[in-house]
């Protein structure tokens, strides 16, 4: 992998979100082979997130993919407020158990396995690769594609139906550009770790009852205006990329 990644950060960069995706569709038939839900699927994201982990450890790029301590302070972040707010979107409409105690475990350290890997793969990997030629490119494609990427739960045995999904695309895509402006301008990538594994693992506490239709596109509009003005102030308050990289060419 090394040497791919020596090679082309761009294809390495694919080639994760592309294993990430197969392993992720393929964890959906396991969990209900072993009828524990999200068990295969927590082991899956275990594994890969262990090998980022060790991968950008190990050849020094903890700095370039934002595995670091923010050189900017909190208050330059409105002291993650509006992140805050985004953590507890899944309670809006109130707040019920859905799993029973074992899926709830398992489905707590998958979500915070996720929450890794799709902020290295999407906002590190690719985001850097892009960032090379482009950063306005890099931050749209590592959105779209990230919001894209919920595309498979259509097909790959979540449950999730047309509506629910097309509302976890757009979600995604607007969270995912707030946290790519997060990165790009703070430099660290743990605010948008934290935050997305905060709002997944919300997610198995979601009440659903009585959560019409209207009410969903209510809470949508007000997570897009969430994103939209946070992420406007962000290139507002925030230097431009604290973590060039030029600290990139050092360290490799």
């Amino acid at each position: 992998m090394k040497k791919l990644y020596e090679k082309s950060e761009l294809t390495f960069a694919l080639a994760c979100i592309g294993l990430y995706c197969a392993l992720q569709s393929l964890a959906n038939p396991l969990n209900q082979m072993i009828g524990l839900r999200y068990s295969a699927s927590a082991i899956l994201c275990a594994l890969q997130a262990a090998f980022l982990w060790r991968f950008i450890g190990q050849n020094g790029l903890s700095r370039r993919y934002g595995l670091c301590k923010s050189s900017v302070p909190a208050r330059r972040f409105l002291y993650y407020i509006p992140l805050l707010v985004l953590m507890t979107r899944n309670f809006w409409n109130g707040i019920a158990v859905n799993f029973p105690l074992a899926d709830t475990a398992c489905y707590i350290v998958c979500m915070l396995c996720v929450g890794f890997v799709e902020e290295v793969i999407f906002r590190g990997l690719l985001f850097r690769a892009l960032a090379r030629d482009s950063v306005n490119m890099a931050v749209a494609v590592s959105s779209i594609t990230f919001g894209l990427g919920h595309l498979l739960n259509l097909v790959n045995g979540s449950g999730a139906g047309l509506a629910e999904n097309l509302f976890q695309v757009t979600g995604a895509i607007a969270i995912g550009f707030l946290f790519v402006i997060l990165f790009h301008r703070g430099g660290s990538l743990w605010p948008c770790v934290i935050a997305h594994a905060a709002i997944n693992i919300a997610s198995a506490f979601a009440n659903e009852e009585g959560l019409t239709m209207e009410r969903r596109m209510i809470f949508h509009a007000a997570l897009f205006a969430i994103t939209a003005g946070y992420a406007f102030v962000l290139t507002r308050m925030l230097p431009k990329n604290p973590c060039a990289n030029g600290d990139a060419a050092a360290e490799r």
